[in-house]
């Protein structure tokens, strides 16, 4: 075993994390639930979120024969919305292509909906011992600051050469991949972070060519960011009687899936769809709230809650993606994250009023 690896098995069973859910788990399904709920989102956020999954979905099976309705309720807040869908798409596809076991090889794990290279190989390492490398943002940062790789990690040249890399650094013995996989991700996540690293408790820290250079925080090196454009939007949010109308977004896009407040681009295309509700809606006034905002990856939603608040519910068309649900039942909805902090605010105003 090469010195690297060695020291990352000492340190993780003296000092790793423990008492994760889903750590020392060999069932791949669990360990492939926290891998995809682990991407983009902390630790602290998903404990409670991959709990409450499990208890409503306690195999793949369970998973697969639930319809996606089922599923978004229970990720609606964890954002990456894609991930359900092909979390879900996944269960099925398990089911179906491999009679409900999943593959034991990281080659054919890859084959998975929403499975990547790195996720795959996490779950052959850590549930059938297979000698593959991981390769996720953390081990990146560790990988670049402990051998002094220059470049952009995003690159694909800079990514050959970090998976080379990954994999020379190996243990010998397949029954040590689980620990020392375990160690390389928990190294970037509490001691080799992007920010303020705690060099000094490291187990790498004399042979880490970035800290003997004073390169630390130079190393990844970070790509110039352009700023976020701003998109701008208006919300519908129709009352009565304690209830909210809402849309079922389509799979695709921005809030794929979930259900949300009607969302328009332009105050005609608002009126529009007001003065289609019916004669109560066009009666009624339409209240501005304060604008709000909302960080996606890529651009910054900025929109404005148009409240309309009717003395009569317009009936909603059977072909419509839209439909009336109780504000007192918001938890249990797969709502984004911004509009269901939105929605809990306006029914408490509303059970004051």
């Amino acid at each position: 075993m090469s010195g690297f690896a060695r020291q990352l098995v000492a340190w993780q069973r003296r000092h790793g994390r423990s008492g994760l859910p889903w750590q020392g788990e060999r069932d791949p399904y669990r360990v492939w639930l926290s891998e995809i709920m682990l991407q983009q989102t902390q630790v602290v956020t998903v404990v409670d979120y991959y709990t409450r999954f499990l208890a409503r979905f306690p195999t793949v099976s369970a998973l697969a024969q639930a319809p996606l309705d089922e599923v978004m309720p229970l990720w609606a807040g964890l954002g990456y919305y894609a991930r359900a869908r092909n979390l879900h798409a996944c269960a099925v596809a398990v089911m179906q292509r491999h009679g409900g076991s999943f593959p034991r090889s990281a080659a054919e794990l890859a084959t998975l909906p929403g499975i990547g290279r790195s996720t795959a190989a996490a779950i052959a390492a850590f549930c059938f011992d297979q000698r593959v490398p991981i390769l996720d943002g953390n081990v990146k940062r560790v990988l670049m600051r402990h051998f002094g790789i220059e470049g952009d990690p995003a690159q694909a040249s800079v990514e050959r050469a970090l998976w080379a890399q990954a994999g020379a650094l190996l243990p010998g013995r397949a029954a040590q991949m689980p620990v020392y996989t375990q160690a390389v991700m928990d190294l970037g996540a509490t001691l080799c972070t992007r920010r303020q690293p705690l060099c000094e408790r490291c187990p790498l820290a004399d042979s880490c060519v970035a800290r003997r250079d004073g390169r630390v925080d130079a190393l990844p090196a970070r790509r110039a960011r352009k700023a976020a454009p701003l998109r701008r939007a208006l919300m519908l949010v129709a009352l009565h009687r304690g209830e909210v109308l809402l849309e079922q977004r389509p799979p695709a896009g921005l809030w794929g899936g979930l259900l949300a407040l009607p969302q328009f681009e332009s105050a005609p295309m608002l009126h529009a769809a007001v003065h289609d509700l019916g004669p109560a809606a066009r009666r009624a006034v339409l209240t501005p709230m304060a604008p709000r905002r909302h960080a996606f990856t890529h651009f910054t939603l900025e929109f404005v809650p148009q409240v309309l608040r009717l003395t009569r519910r317009p009936t909603v068309a059977c072909e419509s993606a839209t439909r009336w649900v109780q504000l007192d039942a918001l938890e249990s909805l797969a709502l984004p994250a911004p509009l269901l902090t939105l929605l809990r605010e306006l029914r408490d105003g509303e059970a004051g009023r």
